[in-house]
């Protein structure tokens, strides 16, 4: 069996990644891309801790997290191809001067 400390350790440095790609990256994209990295980080921290405490909670939760996700990005990407089609662009930059 796996020790809890390796599947901590792999979620934080999924989370630092996906907390760099966000707040360094200007790409819509990668930003999602980078959004769905944490979730899943936490995501992987959930069923860790309920296959060690043998709970279903923690994988019940897990489920809620993905369905969220899922809704976040359905919701992202139309608006990353509104931004597009008016743009030309997917820079974060360009997204905030748009009016009206």
């Amino acid at each position: 069996m796996v020790p809890i400390e390796y599947y901590v350790a792999l979620s934080a440095i999924l989370f630092m990644i996906g907390t760099m790609g966000v707040l360094t990256r200007r790409n819509a994209i990668i930003i999602f891309m980078s959004i769905e990295l944490m979730l899943n980080a936490a995501n992987l921290l959930f069923v860790a801790f309920a296959r060690m405490y043998e709970a279903l909670s923690g994988q019940i939760f897990v489920f809620f997290v993905m369905t969220v996700a899922a809704a976040e990005v359905a919701v992202g990407l139309a608006l990353i191809v509104a931004v597009f089609r008016t743009k030309h662009s997917i820079n974060i930059d360009e997204a905030s001067t748009l009016k009206g």
